[in-house]
């Protein structure tokens, strides 16, 4: 193929927007605060269902102690009914008197257990709720830490974009100046050899696969016409001539 050295000058120009282009899009999967975020979104949401697990347990702790209270409660208005009736002298009879005062020893013991009990569940949903709140805290502030990191991801995403976008018209204005066949050839190569279709051959070597050409491989370069469009023998790029070729 022949094309004027002009258009394969261009080709090194169409080659480094394209490049551009490929670092932007790599910048943009591998952004290391898109990373960050999103570390903090699993860190966020497992501190979020920590704390709804936490509340669950605090809310069943609450209930058993209203249950504990309940009870209690209970046992104190059936001793405090047992001691009216054995302090106020209705009743007369020494059994019923004895009955009464084995009921109220029992009911203290009863009491007494119960409120230890009581008293365990108090600090357990003490404690229930001291977890949950820190827990609150955590997901409070990762969620602020989240939402500063998702403005960084964002802002900078807009940059890359922009500049995406400023790359892209670049190259389609160079594009446009190269002829269609040797554009086709470009674009081919490109896609076979990982996004490098076109390389500068500087001072006898591939800028593209980064070997040396051979001397007799120099020489058929040199003797080849100016408007030829020379390719690497090894990685088969299209090999750019110019000043620095080292011809």
């Amino acid at each position: 193929m022949n094309a004027d050295p002009a258009d394969q000058q261009r080709l090194l120009e169409l080659q480094e927007k394209d490049t551009r282009l490929a670092q932007i899009a790599h910048r943009v999967k591998t952004l290391p605060e898109a990373i960050e975020l999103a570390e903090l979104d699993t860190r966020f949401a497992r501190a979020r269902d920590e704390g709804v697990a936490a509340e669950v347990i605090a809310d069943d702790l609450k209930r058993d102690q209203s249950r504990a209270d309940t009870d209690v409660e209970q046992v104190r208005e059936r001793a405090k009914h047992d001691r009216h009736l054995l302090d106020s002298g209705e009743v007369n009879d020494p059994k019923q008197l004895t009955n009464l005062q084995h009921e109220l020893d029992s009911l203290a013991r009863r009491q007494a257990e119960l409120e230890d009990v009581e008293l365990e569940i108090m600090e357990r949903v003490e404690g229930a709720l001291a977890a949950v709140r820190q827990l609150h805290a955590q997901r409070d502030s990762l969620a602020a830490e989240r939402a500063e990191k998702a403005d960084a991801v964002a802002a900078l995403l807009a940059d890359l974009d922009d500049e995406r976008a400023i790359v892209t018209g670049e190259r389609a204005s160079i594009a446009a100046g190269i002829p269609e066949d040797l554009l086709s050839l470009y674009e081919r190569i490109r896609a076979d050899q990982a996004g490098l279709g076109a390389a500068h051959l500087h001072r006898g070597r591939c800028s593209g696969c980064r070997l040396e050409l051979s001397p007799s491989e120099i020489e058929q370069v040199r003797s080849a016409p100016a408007n030829e469009v020379v390719r690497c023998d090894q990685c088969r790029r299209i090999l750019v001539r110019t000043a620095e070729s080292g011809l």
